[in-house]
């Protein structure tokens, strides 16, 4: 069940004028498909307009805060910043999902909790953002939501590379492997549970709905594990 948008707006420290449009961004597709409701008022056309605005903020903020780096390294930044699991661990900061208006079979299979839905939602509430008070507003959101943190959020997104690179990196020889712990629920609403382990040792787990997605946060925990361990 959703929960009241009014809840949300604490949340992200906005208060729309037209709270219509803050409606329509967490109204998904399947909402609209079940109750005949004209899909052109779903947050489909608010998550093109997100995208755009998002993209040209986060290119901004890295022109500036970057003056160093060549086009190429921005490009791959940005594209760490924007990318679906990026976007969707900045939605479940917010528990976005919980607050989407979704059709009875997209709830069924887990659509709160899916990647694709709750990261089209937060470029969605961006755009809509964005409508109700200009650049200013959608800036400061996507400042203090989605470019927080931002050395964190390059790290789980290269989380796999990353750890990839550190441990071919180290003296001796080394082995990296991702051992499923848990695979639960039907196959259109799978959990699976995963530990990342070096040379038979665990240094980080994770779950998510798919394996890559869950070795994406083992991975993720075993980088903090071991470079907590490099720096004591």
């Amino acid at each position: 069940m959703n929960r009241d948008l009014r809840e949300l707006e604490k949340k992200i420290h906005y208060q729309f004028k037209n709270r219509k449009l803050l409606r329509q961004a967490m109204l998904h597709s399947s909402f609209a498909n079940e109750h005949g409701v004209d899909k052109k008022d779903c947050n489909e056309r608010l998550e093109f307009l997100g995208d755009a605005v998002l993209e040209l903020i986060s290119s901004d903020f890295l022109f500036h805060s970057y003056q160093e780096k060549p086009e190429g390294e921005l490009t791959k930044i940005r594209a760490s910043v924007v990318c679906e699991p990026t976007l969707a661990f900045c939605a479940s900061e917010l528990d976005l999902g919980g607050y989407l208006l979704l059709g009875r079979g997209e709830e069924i299979t887990g659509g709160r909790q899916r990647d694709s839905v709750v990261s089209d939602a937060m470029e969605a509430l961006i755009g809509a953002i964005y409508l109700d008070g200009g650049f200013a507003s959608a800036k400061e959101f996507v400042h203090q939501f989605v470019l927080n943190d931002l050395e964190h959020k390059q790290l789980f997104y290269d989380s796999k590379t990353i750890l990839q690179e550190i441990v071919q990196g180290m003296e001796t020889e080394q082995v990296l492997e991702y051992e499923i712990l848990k695979e639960a629920g039907p196959d259109h609403h799978k959990v699976f549970e995963i530990r990342a382990m070096l040379n038979g040792r665990e240094i980080g787990r994770g779950g998510g709905r798919t394996k890559k997605a869950a070795e994406q946060v083992a991975a993720y925990r075993g980088i903090l594990k071991l470079k907590e361990h490099i720096c004591t």
